[in-house]
């Protein structure tokens, strides 16, 4: 009888080192995945004075605003730029200002920007504007300003 109790013991003991090799296995956490270095900055891209010469920024006063039918985020300005016709602009601040609150205001206006339609309403032209710490800020002028005023 020595023989078969030594056969299931070879048996078992081989049965428990696969189990534990499959075991251990499990609690191995996978190796690290490798952690992308960020790329360093772009170099700054620099234009001369004869390029910014060609950057047609002027003041514009606001004659109307309305929310764009269309989009929730865009609302349709008629600017004052000094032509005779005021220009349509089609700004993305709808979720940070009412219209009415902008009625009136003097913004800077890129007025040589190729027009474009935004969901079916052109736009001629592009306020400027930056991201303040709570909301979208319209850049413009403080003082009394002559719309159609190039910036310079």
């Amino acid at each position: 009888m020595c023989g078969p109790a030594l056969f299931l013991t070879i048996r078992f003991q081989a049965t428990m080192a696969t189990a534990n090799l499959h075991t251990m296995s499990e609690l191995t956490p996978p190796p690290a995945t490798p952690v992308p270095v960020p790329a360093p900055p772009a170099a700054p891209s620099f234009i001369d004075i004869e390029q910014f010469k060609a950057v047609d920024l002027r003041a514009g006063r606001i004659i109307s605003a309305a929310p764009h039918e269309k989009a929730d985020r865009l609302l349709v300005l008629q600017v004052d730029i000094g032509e005779p016709t005021p220009r349509q602009i089609v700004a993305g601040i709808r979720s940070d200002w009412a219209p009415e609150a902008l009625v009136g205001r003097t913004i800077i206006v890129l007025a040589n920007l190729k027009p474009a339609m935004l969901r079916g309403v052109e736009s001629q032209g592009m306020m400027l504007a930056l991201r303040g710490t709570a909301k979208v800020l319209p850049l413009g002028a403080d003082g009394d300003v002559v719309p159609g005023t190039r910036v310079s």
